[in-house]
């Protein structure tokens, strides 16, 4: 098996073992009130993007899942050359939603990632676990709006060793406003999406019919973090 299949093994097994059990936060609508006061300076950002990827769930052993990874290793290789398109430019497009609505609005460019942000010490409901206060002082902001995708690219369900479905495309992740005043979430929103092929979708080496779907599923997720903006 080639050497990039197999450290591709040991990574997701790494994670299959690290990941562990955590209670979700619920979602929570966007209130207009939220976005009310005028001198209130809101933050957009959002997190790095994930490298597109392939992920093979299910196949949980060691051997499932070099078999499965060397089964499917023509869609992953095709998966990892698919583009963001223009989702890096979703922030300022969030951004300007807020403008049209009156919002005092900075777009923050740099990436932000939130595991570099001290854990938040307050316990209460819908409160983040990271602490975003250090937010507050550096971009001169009393809120952040923040979107994290998480997971984008193919996903092919396995049990052990056999494909329980035909691939899809996915979109994974997170909408969210954090009061900087006291660490609450005013909006939370998980997102995601997932599409197959219209067609067949086994026609390597491009892969027509996913990758049609890949970009679809850009798409439907750019229009579910801009919807409750642009009501």
């Amino acid at each position: 098996m080639p050497n990039k299949y197999f450290f591709t093994s040991v990574l997701i097994a790494a994670a299959l073992i690290l990941t562990g059990c955590a209670t979700p936060q619920r979602p929570l609508s966007l209130s207009e009130s939220t976005l009310a006061s005028k001198t209130h300076r809101i933050g957009v950002a959002m997190t790095p993007l994930p490298k597109v990827d392939m992920q093979l769930p299910g196949a949980s052993c060691l051997l499932c899942i070099a078999a499965a990874t060397l089964a499917n290793s023509s869609l992953i290789d095709h998966t990892r050359t698919l583009p963001h398109e223009d989702l890096p430019k979703l922030k300022n497009s969030l951004a300007e939603l807020l403008r049209k609505k009156g919002s005092n609005v900075i777009v923050i460019s740099e990436d932000l990632d939130i595991s570099k942000l001290p854990d938040y010490n307050g316990k209460g409901t819908d409160i983040a676990e990271k602490d975003f206060s250090p937010l507050k002082q550096k971009y001169s902001i009393d809120k952040v709006v923040l979107i994290q995708i998480t997971d984008l690219g193919m996903l092919r369900p396995y049990s052990t060793y056999f494909p329980t479905s035909e691939p899809q495309a996915i979109l994974k992740g997170v909408g969210s406003m954090v009061s900087l005043n006291n660490n609450a979430y005013e909006w939370y929103m998980p997102v995601e999406l997932a599409k197959g092929s219209e067609g067949p979708w086994d026609e390597s080496p491009n892969f027509p019919g996913l990758s049609n779907a890949y970009f679809q599923v850009l798409e439907m997720g750019k229009d579910a973090f801009l919807k409750p903006f642009n009501n």
